[in-house]
């Protein structure tokens, strides 16, 4: 039974609820999947013992968390030979995925998807053969004062909620499961994803 890493890099915790489900959803297709945080377990995780990848992480200022970026910049070559997948959560992806955007906003959202997810493969040299972007969540209720603030106004100017009672979880699920057995094709196959 093949073994897939699931590494993901999160802040609140939404990422980590991504990760899970893949590794639930590789599970369910017949694999035996870990799942690894790499602000805990990093320089743990030894990629020899995988025979895919599935690599998730959030976006925050326009930036993936700075210990996912070191993690595939250390283990870039081992990712090159093995099937992998990168999973880019972010909450510009909402954008692109919500049916009231205006052509420009969604071109606005879809370009900042884009880019976000091009200068972590410029930084970190990697070249997976499949990356799907996932909408995040925005968790007021687990941001402090001013992390909630800031992120109210971001989601008033994109059109997003506003309510900071409550969290909002934007992830399009069934899309995430379709892709993910996609993927288990794939590496059952044993071709780069």
């Amino acid at each position: 039974m093949k073994f897939i890493g699931v590494i993901y890099a999160t802040r609140e915790g939404h990422t980590a609820k991504v990760a899970a489900r893949i590794a639930a959803g590789l599970h369910a297709q017949g694999f035996r999947a870990g799942l690894f945080d790499v602000k805990e377990e990093g320089p743990a995780i030894d990629l020899k013992l995988c025979d895919a990848v599935v690599i998730a992480a959030s976006v925050h200022v326009g930036k993936h968390e700075p210990e996912i970026v070191k993690f595939v910049q250390q283990h870039v070559s081992r990712l090159e030979l093995i099937p992998s997948a990168f999973i880019s959560v972010t909450l510009s992806e909402a954008g692109v995925e919500r049916p009231s955007a205006t052509p420009e906003e969604h071109a606005r959202f879809a370009a900042d998807v884009e880019g976000v997810i091009e200068r972590f493969l410029k930084e970190t040299g990697w070249h997976p053969k499949r990356i799907k972007p996932v909408a995040g969540a925005i968790l007021y209720t687990k941001y402090n004062f001013f992390v909630r603030f800031v992120m109210k106004q971001i989601a008033k100017k994109a059109g997003g909620d506003t309510d900071t009672s409550r969290d909002y979880d934007y992830t399009d699920w069934a899309s995430l499961d379709d892709f993910v057995k996609e993927l288990a094709a794939e590496f059952e196959r044993g071709v780069p994803a």
